[in-house]
């Protein structure tokens, strides 16, 4: 769990630099065996939201974490990174409100990034 609160406040700290919108931490470890976190974002349009996914995988990159699995980033509106302990979820802003993953997950347990 040490590895995953690091791995997420490396992904939130990345999303931040690059001004994401809106970022939540999902703490879902005990409600899936998924991951222990979902992270959610939103950039304005597509070319932030690329940004805000090249940012988060650099960062975690460089501290020796390695994306398993990445999916919509040819689309740009809805990017998935998987990387194991942590799932990272960059939106924009249309499709954060329809597919609402806060509502979702609401069974997960919302944590800052002063509890990481």
């Amino acid at each position: 769990m040490e590895q995953s609160k690091q791995m997420a406040k490396l992904a939130y700290q990345a999303l931040d630099e690059k001004k994401g919108e809106d970022i939540k931490i999902i703490d879902i470890s005990n409600v899936s065996v998924l991951a222990d976190y979902f992270i959610i974002a939103n950039g304005k349009n597509d070319s932030q939201v690329h940004a805000l996914v090249d940012a988060v995988e650099e960062e975690l990159d460089k501290n020796g974490f390695t994306v398993k699995q990445r999916e919509g980033y040819g689309l740009g509106s809805w990017v998935l990174l998987d990387f194991g302990e942590i799932i990272v979820h960059v939106f924009d802003r249309e499709n954060r409100l329809f597919y609402d993953l806060e509502r979702i997950w609401r069974d997960g347990k919302t944590v800052g990034i002063e509890e990481l």
